[in-house]
């Protein structure tokens, strides 16, 4: 039998056994609920990486960019956006400073593939801008606003895509420096993909983020408007100025070949750009034949040039891909600053058809407008290069693919010619270079008419004409209320190369007239097919490039819906 001590003893070790457990206790369910916390902590955070990836076609390096923004506990969805954009900033800028030593390694005894690897560069930096365009954007909006902005920063991105792939079709005559290229642009490109799939869908992943928007989305970009509902950056004075005919405004700049202008030459004219500009800069030149190569740059912005006629005032080239110029650098005319307006000029390229590519005008201006113009050459004739383009009135003639590239282009109003071509060749209008679905990039042909030039009369029955052929994956042409003349092929189109991209080409018609518009003979691809008219709507000015936002302000006519 245990002693009064013995007892108190065991007493005592009872209870500090028992205030031991429960402390043990009180300590695991603690640890529970902190091991639970932080489960949920990781829960929430892997939810949010996973809605973001869950739209994106590369989604593991998706995760491997937005998982760094989750594992610091941020909840804005506007950083995971934003990440997104800056990690594409930091790959293109990686491939760009690529370019900088493909363009040193390249053997001078090689100018052409030098002068392809500086395309890279030079596409490669607007990339770079057009992506730091829209981190900025992103970085100003708020949860209300941001898919407002969407469609701005959709043309961006597009327009990244374009500038990606146009950089390593260039190299195409270099496979060694192409694929060296192709590996650093790898994921740039995924991630530019990747960035474009997350503001086209930002509506549900917002809403599966647990977010619901107070504003319904625009189809335009309001960054870009007035309270008026003209762009910001046109004043009062240029609005009027824009509205009005030619000969009742002053030009900044007059150019004339005899020597009764300010300048000889356009270059010239181009040159005396003033810094700082507000408004437009107005180039008026005189008729005349002019030999000269011309790029309006990209901080050549709203520049507006006008001649006496497209038969009377012409840019004129020779260069050409057999002459050893990339596609890129045989333009006649090239215009990138944003705004561009060009009326009542001409653009050729006299290469012929034996230079193959000769490109007698390039744009990649953004909100672009091409009036009352002419554009005249073979292969390649107009390279509608990137953004929102539009053309009225025009007369635009050539051969294989003479219609190309990856914008968001509707031509209206115009006469489409084509000519005759090499003995080996086939006739195709249009080339769209839309490389990813989400893109929202297309060639609109509208209320136009297609025929074949006099000199291809006799034989037109016996050279192949195609409306176009699908230069990239995702290529997107659509042809309504125009006129189709009896040349052109019943089966309409033509492949690229073997079955590249004919189940993924969108190729659309509506309305359309004439002989050529029988479409009972039309190929059978995936989505070659008739349209109706609410799908057809979406194609029109005011839809598709916002044209009701800057169109109006050009003082350019446009069919803003369909006639039927």
């Amino acid at each position: 039998m245990l002693g009064k001590a013995a007892v108190s003893a065991i007493s005592v070790i009872l209870v500090v056994g028992v205030a031991l457990a429960i402390v043990g206790v009180v300590q695991h369910q603690s640890s529970s609920k902190s091991d639970s916390a932080s489960e949920n902590q990781i829960s929430t955070q892997q939810k949010a990486v996973s809605v973001f990836c869950g739209k994106t076609d590369y989604q593991e390096i998706c995760q491997k960019t937005l998982t760094p923004v989750a594992d610091q506990g941020v909840k804005d969805p506007k950083e995971f956006v934003k990440a997104a954009l800056q990690s594409t900033i930091n790959e293109v800028s990686k491939a760009l400073n690529f370019s900088d030593t493909l363009i040193t390694n390249v053997s001078s005894s090689t100018p052409r593939v030098k002068m392809e690897a500086e395309d890279c560069k030079d596409l490669l930096e607007f990339a770079v801008d057009e992506l730091q365009s829209s981190f900025s954007m992103v970085g100003d909006s708020n949860i209300n606003n941001m898919t407002d902005k969407a469609t701005e920063i959709k043309n961006w991105l597009s327009a990244v895509i374009s500038y990606q792939t146009s950089c390593l079709d260039g190299l195409s005559e270099a496979p060694e420096f192409q694929s060296l290229m192709g590996k650093n642009l790898q994921n740039a490109s995924s991630l530019t993909s990747n960035a474009l799939a997350i503001v086209s869908e930002l509506g549900a992943i917002l809403k599966a983020y647990g977010l619901e928007l107070n504003v319904k989305p625009s189809s335009g970009s309001r960054r870009l408007l007035g309270e008026d509902g003209y762009p910001t950056w046109f004043s009062a004075s240029d609005r009027k100025l824009l509205a009005a005919s030619p000969g009742t405004f002053r030009p900044n700049a007059v150019v004339a070949k005899d020597g009764s202008g300010q300048y000889k030459t356009i270059s010239a004219a181009l040159a005396a750009y003033p810094k700082n500009l507000r408004g437009r800069y107005i180039i008026y030149v005189k008729a005349g034949v002019y030999n000269e190569y011309i790029t309006v740059t990209k901080n050549q912005k709203n520049v507006f040039i006008y001649g006496d006629g497209p038969r009377k005032t012409i840019v004129t080239g020779n260069k050409s891909n057999k002459g050893g110029f990339s596609t890129f650098k045989t333009a006649s005319f090239s215009a990138v600053g944003q705004g561009f307006i060009a009326k009542s000029m001409g653009f050729t390229n006299t290469a012929g058809p034996e230079g193959h590519q000769a490109v007698a005008l390039r744009v990649q201006s953004d909100m672009a407008v091409i009036y009352n113009c002419r554009m005249d050459a073979y292969q390649d004739t107009l390279y509608i290069q990137a953004h929102r383009q539009f053309y009225r009135n025009c007369v635009i003639s050539g051969t294989v693919d003479f219609i190309f590239g990856d914008s968001a282009t509707i031509i209206q109003n115009c006469l489409i010619i084509v000519r005759k071509p090499l003995d080996n060749q086939k006739n195709t209008v249009t080339a769209h270079g839309r490389a990813d679905k989400r893109e929202i990039t297309a060639l609109v042909i509208h209320n136009s008419r297609i025929v074949p030039e006099r000199k291809l009369f006799p034989v037109r029955f016996k050279i192949p004409t195609y409306l176009g052929r699908p230069w990239k994956e995702y290529a997107r042409t659509v042809i309504m209320e125009t006129t189709l003349a009896d040349f052109v092929n019943p089966e309409g189109y033509l492949p690229w190369a073997g079955d590249f991209g004919l189940a993924t080409c969108s190729y659309f018609e509506y309305g359309n007239r004439g002989p050529g518009a029988n479409f009972r003979g039309r190929v059978k691809w995936k989505n070659v097919r008739v349209i109706g008219r609410s799908e057809a709507l979406q194609f029109t000015v005011n839809s598709f490039i916002q044209g009701n936002y800057w169109l109006k302000t050009t003082g350019t006519p446009y069919l803003p819906a369909l006639k039927i």
